[in-house]
């Protein structure tokens, strides 16, 4: 396998889930992918988590080794090259507090990030709970992601909602030419909470995502989850080599 590009941790992840019309994602479905709805239902989710330690190629980058990101994404499949079929997530946007790193992440891998001042507060111990936080501000709207669990983390339940949402281990994005960049993400399955105080607070009539996800993002989440997260290894993008949408 190909060296890492990128190294980090990913920790005190908090993902908030919302059943999404098929008809608002299947134009961003890249080419030789398609949907992958849990239990039939398409879901887009607001996930908002600390990055730590963060090297390029190894290399750390001073005064970019810990950062908030958060981004909003949908779920996809495609068939690997080993027959398998693969999951993974596609972006609708991606937040950073760091220009460079967004400048990277959209000429490396094309991948939707923009900057935006943001903060945490994490108060989590995986073994009795706790709290988390995340507010960011863009566009003049500030927009949070907040949540509260107990007891200690679980190990991920085969085949539950919670391991659907964390267990996506590729990424998809689509291509200026119309093709599409397939990357792997590796990291150990995650110990999670599952999150029945949690919410998302934004202005009336945020326009940050746009009218028909702010209308999707309104109602309260259909589920939420936190996780204790894991070190992670993203790796160099390749070109998917399918020719149409769908498998």
């Amino acid at each position: 396998m190909a060296r890492p590009f990128l190294t980090a941790r990913w920790e005190s992840l908090l993902l908030l889930n919302f059943a999404c019309p098929r008809a608002l994602l299947d134009p961003l479905v890249p080419r030789g992918t398609e949907l992958d709805p849990w239990n039939g239902t398409p879901l887009v989710s607001l996930v908002a988590f600390r990055f730590l330690d963060t090297r390029l190629r190894g290399l750390p980058i001073p005064g970019h080794r810990h950062f908030d990101e958060v981004n909003l994404r949908f779920y996809v499949r495609a068939p690997g090259t080993d027959g398998e079929l693969r999951r993974g997530v596609v972006f609708v946007r991606e937040f950073v507090p760091r220009w460079a790193i967004a400048t990277v992440a959209r000429v490396v891998y094309n991948e939707p990030y923009h900057t935006a001042s943001m903060s945490h507060e994490v108060d989590l111990d995986p073994e009795s709970g706790g709290s988390v936080r995340y507010s960011w501000a863009a566009d003049g709207e500030t927009h949070t992601l907040q949540a509260r669990v107990s007891g200690p983390a679980a190990d991920l339940v085969p085949g539950s909602e919670g391991e659907f949402i964390t267990e996506h281990y590729w990424g998809y994005t689509a291509q200026r030419d119309g093709g599409t960049l397939e990357y792997q993400v590796e990291h150990p399955p995650w110990r999670i909470w599952e999150a029945a105080d949690a919410e998302y607070l934004a202005p009336p009539g945020a326009s940050l995502y746009g009218a028909a996800f702010a209308e999707v993002l309104s109602v309260a989440p259909q589920s939420a989850f936190v996780a204790v997260g894991s070190g992670v290894q993203v790796y160099p993008g390749k070109r998917f080599n399918r020719t149409s949408k769908g498998v």
